[in-house]
């Protein structure tokens, strides 16, 4: 059990990135990886040209690696943004362009999850006309990655670091994934239980895993506290894992860590090659 017995994809918009974006993917399979995600590659453009998309592509086939989840656009990430989609004005508009865009290039690679970060509170604005402009954007989401037969995740970040991101629990989030549910009827809407987020605000990953494995459709982990590789921090993560397994979850675990002061590809030293 523990690592051992887990589908481990590697998310190198955080790791790998010393590297140029289009070498990543072979530098993940150079690691002995299989499987990649990503977040939304581009933050200068949620439309960008087909040439940069079709680079992408190949360099994810070219490494044999599997993409298994991509974010839609987010803004500036990592940076200041947390997302789009709730933000009233030019930021919900770029999010809207790039829906199908990032579906279209998700459902190319046979990706099947697409992750829609909501987006912080803005001075001088409602949260409920926030609320509202974040569903019909969500629902619109929901629809393209219905289309490609993907799975729409919300996540939940931490209040530490984003002190203006609404979702900084997992009921809030879940919350979001039920209402999605709700007004699409598509029941694609799933929650992103990120454990180092969570464990950040507070929460017993323990009963969360409880409660809402069943509505979970991915997991991403770094230890805590910073942040790093598994064993850095104090965080059980073996032991949350077997939780999660026996508790019927069963997709893809996102190693989503900070490699520290070295070299990505030092960063591993954790994990045994056989069960990477």
């Amino acid at each position: 059990m523990g690592f051992a017995d887990q589908r481990l994809t590697v998310n190198v918009s955080i790791l790998f990135t010393e590297l140029p974006l289009l070498e990543r993917p072979a530098a993940a399979a150079a690691a002995g990886f299989t499987a990649v995600e990503l977040w939304w590659p581009w933050v200068d453009s949620p439309t960008p040209e087909q040439s940069r998309l079709d680079d992408l592509k190949k360099a994810i086939e070219d490494a044999g690696v599997q993409l298994t989840g991509l974010n839609f656009y987010a803004g500036q990430l990592p940076g200041p943004d947390r997302g789009a989609l709730s933000l009233p004005g030019e930021e919900s508009e770029r999010f809207r362009s790039n829906v199908d865009v990032a579906a279209d290039f998700a459902g190319s690679l046979g990706c099947t999850a697409l992750n829609a970060l909501y987006g912080n509170r803005v001075d001088g604005v409602d949260p409920a006309g926030q609320d509202a402009l974040a569903l019909e954007n969500l629902e619109l989401a929901a629809r393209a990655a219905d289309r490609i037969g993907a799975v729409l995740l919300i996540e939940a970040l931490n209040r530490p670091e984003s002190p203006r991101y609404p979702l900084v629990s997992a009921p809030a989030a879940v919350g979001i994934v039920d209402k999605v549910n709700q007004a699409t009827g598509l029941g694609n809407a799933r929650f992103l239980m990120d454990l180092y987020h969570l464990s950040m605000n507070g929460e017993d990953l323990a009963a969360v895993i409880e409660r809402y494995a069943s509505k979970t459709g991915h997991v991403q982990i770094a230890d805590n506290p910073g942040r790093g590789a598994p064993g850095t921090g104090s965080l059980p993560l073996d032991d949350l894992l077997d939780q999660l397994k026996k508790a019927g979850y069963d997709g893809w675990v996102g190693l989503e860590y900070k490699p520290g002061d070295r070299p990505s590809s030092e960063a591993f030293e954790w994990l045994p090659r056989e069960a990477r």
